[in-house]
């Protein structure tokens, strides 16, 4: 069911980035406004990912630390290296780029990509679990708020759910924010 449920929402993501707006990071600009002089951990998005580049930007020079997601092993939680804007980064796993250095961090607020996401925070990913995971060891360990950072074709109310899924805390995209916070 979730495979047939990502291949869809795929296509709807690529359709949706092919006509993406130049100022498609916006919303999440003001979002993470909020969050200024925090740890915020971003993405390097890759394939037909959202472009949150501008927004991570911006928050750097409002006093945030950027850090970005490292894999280290199939089955874990991500780990987050602290990243300057322009720093070197790294080929990581599944195509994914990671800062070359930096010390290792703990976000309090975490960006995530996303193939489709519904209004009350669900989220389908790619399949490996690894934001589940993280969240759910974040969230063990204190407080932190995840942020689905999507297109508005993305949304689909009829998403399957696991036990193991972490809910989102916000999904902005390039018209609007859900804040779910409560």
């Amino acid at each position: 069911m979730k495979a047939a449920a990502r291949a869809a929402a795929a296509q709807r993501r690529a359709d949706a980035h092919a006509a993406a707006p130049a100022d498609a990071a916006a919303h999440l600009q003001s979002v993470l406004a909020d969050f200024a002089g925090q740890t915020i951990s971003g993405y390097v998005p890759i394939r037909t990912e959202i472009d949150l580049m501008p927004a991570l930007l911006a928050a750097h020079g409002a006093g945030s630390t950027i850090c970005l997601p490292v894999i280290d092993a199939p089955a874990t939680p991500l780990r987050f290296r602290a990243w300057q804007p322009g720093g070197a980064l790294a080929a990581g796993a599944l195509n994914t780029q990671e800062p070359a250095e930096g010390a290792f961090v703990r976000p309090d607020v975490v960006v995530l990509p996303l193939l489709a996401f519904a209004t009350d925070g669900r989220r389908l990913g790619y399949g490996g679990g690894f934001y589940d995971r993280t969240l759910h060891a974040l969230r063990a360990a204190g407080p932190v708020i995840a942020i689905g950072f999507a297109y508005d074709a993305q949304l689909d109310e009829d998403l399957p759910i696991d036990p193991n899924d972490q809910p989102l805390d916000l999904i902005v995209t390039e018209t609007r924010i859900i804040d779910l916070r409560g």
